[in-house]
């Protein structure tokens, strides 16, 4: 296939083997190029966004079906060439964390530097180098920073399927990747989807603390752990609190569980590298933390984001289902009258640790966290 810029005759299908060796060559795993039509996906944003399951993230209906017209957001687009990045830690110890109520949970993806940095740089790099070759080209970088459906642009251009849980699966790497989109407007050779690989198993649903995946491939955000934990601002409804744990930022209990995570990749990026204060944290130790100590400690990561006051008001809810501990009680009630948001939680976190659990609650939902760690630790996902 040939094209002409400038007078310049390019060959498209020797340039698209090109940008996927020169991506691999900046740090990507995989690249994938696409075209821009998501028209297909459009009724079921529709249905998500009109039975409210984005809750409070009032952006996701603001933009609409922008989200689904990426040429859109850069006029004369053609082409979306998509990439994913692994970045699970060798260390992850993801059993050890969860089944001890004392440590808080982070995502995995979270406990090393801001991702949204690395890759839009790569990106950019990457557009850099395709316009150099060129000689003329627009493109933009996107890296989960604008109105674009990201699974179903990496979906269609074969970087994998989308799992129950609403994630991109890949027989090779799992799902603990990051993805990026670059727009450009050339029209390269598109790759195909590959074949869906879930079958029948629905351990991502089942498995679910807070029953989230309300059916395959759809969630409800305003159930989800990771929701409740980042995104949300105000309190966290009671009837989920117990169900969190001691996951104080994000969940990846679905991916966790998932089969095909016995083929995720380990990650070497430096910058994915879990910090030692976020990896396998004492509650108590964090809930001490002044501000100050959370700017200082959450420097360049995606937690600080959701700034103190929500960090300390999910730890609070950790600590409300942590074990009784005289200890708990004195670092709650010492943190009393800071905000009223806080003091909800604290106050609730006080009622849990005086009286005892709710039977049903412990019945139902310590067989799905049992079953998750013996899942881990059978060694269907690494735990280093």
């Amino acid at each position: 296939m040939l094209w002409s810029i400038m007078s310049k005759p390019l060959d498209l299908n020797q340039l698209a083997q090109n940008i996927k060796q020169w991506g691999l060559e900046l740090g990507f795993q995989q690249v994938g190029i696409t075209d821009t039509d998501l028209r297909a996906s459009e009724p079921a944003l529709q249905a998500w966004l009109d039975k409210q399951y984005h809750g409070e993230m009032a952006w996701m209906a603001r933009h609409g079906m922008m989200r689904a017209r990426p040429h859109e957001l850069l006029p004369g687009t053609l082409r979306v060439i998509s990439v994913r990045m692994n970045y699970l830690p060798a260390n992850a110890a993801f059993a050890s964390t969860l089944k001890d109520p004392t440590l808080g949970y982070v995502s995995r993806y979270a406990l090393g530097r801001d991702y949204h940095k690395l890759l839009r740089s790569r990106l950019k790099k990457l557009g850099e180098q395709i316009q150099q070759y060129c000689g003329s080209l627009n493109f933009r970088p996107f890296v989960d920073s604008a109105p674009i459906l990201e699974r179903p642009l990496a979906e269609k251009a074969g970087l994998g399927w989308t799992g129950k849980h609403s994630l991109i699966l890949n027989r090779e790497a799992g799902s603990f990747f990051f993805l990026g989109e670059l727009l450009i407007d050339l029209p390269l050779p598109v790759d195909q989807p590959v074949e869906e690989g879930c079958g029948k198993c629905v351990a991502c649903m089942t498995i679910c603390p807070t029953g989230a995946i309300v059916e395959p491939y759809t969630v409800d955000a305003r159930r989800c752990i990771s929701y409740l934990t980042i995104e949300l601002e105000g309190a966290i409804p009671e009837a989920f609190r117990p169900l969190i744990g001691n996951r104080i930022y994000g969940c990846d209990d679905c991916q966790l569980i998932c089969p095909w995570n016995r083929y995720s990749q380990l990650t070497d990026e430096a910058d994915f590298s879990p910090r030692k204060a976020l990896h396998n944290p004492d509650l108590l130790e964090l809930f001490s933390w002044s501000e100050a100590q959370f700017l200082k400690v959450t420097e360049g990561s995606a937690i600080r984001r959701i700034g103190h006051l929500r960090w300390l008001r999910n730890i609070a809810v950790a600590l409300g289902n942590a074990p009784w501990s005289n200890a708990v009680i004195t670092a709650l009630e010492s943190r009393k009258g800071e905000h009223p948001l806080l003091d909800e939680h604290i106050e609730w976190a006080i009622a849990q640790q005086i009286e005892k659990r709710n039977a049903c609650i412990i019945e139902v939902q310590l067989p799905k966290k049992q079953r998750l760690v013996r899942v881990i630790e059978k060694g269907l996902v690494r735990d280093a």
